[in-house]
């Protein structure tokens, strides 16, 4: 199975910090701020970097201040092998 990193950007002058995204989180990858943004609100902040992209926190994020970014790393594959050469040969793989 293919391991799946997510990454979170916050826009925290749109967060109001009613922490929503923090109960969502089953990552617990979420936490207030100790500082307030321009509006005064303790806003939400990544405080883990174990993110899987999961979305739940952009879905309930009344403000859509959360984008969600995911990336699917997969696991290596045998493509092919190539053995018993016995002469040159030329391989071309195209991606």
């Amino acid at each position: 199975m293919a391991k799946v990193k997510g990454d979170i950007i916050i826009d925290i002058e749109k967060c109001k910090g009613c922490e929503l995204c923090i109960e969502a989180c089953p990552q617990d990858s979420l936490a207030r701020s100790k500082q307030v943004n321009n509006k005064g609100y303790l806003y939400i902040v990544k405080i883990e970097d174990n993110c899987t992209g999961c979305t739940n926190c952009a879905l309930v994020c009344p403000e859509g201040a959360i984008t969600v970014y995911r990336k699917i790393d997969k696991k290596k594959e045998l493509v092919t092998r190539v053995s018993n050469v016995t002469s040159d040969m030329t391989i071309k793989v195209d991606k």
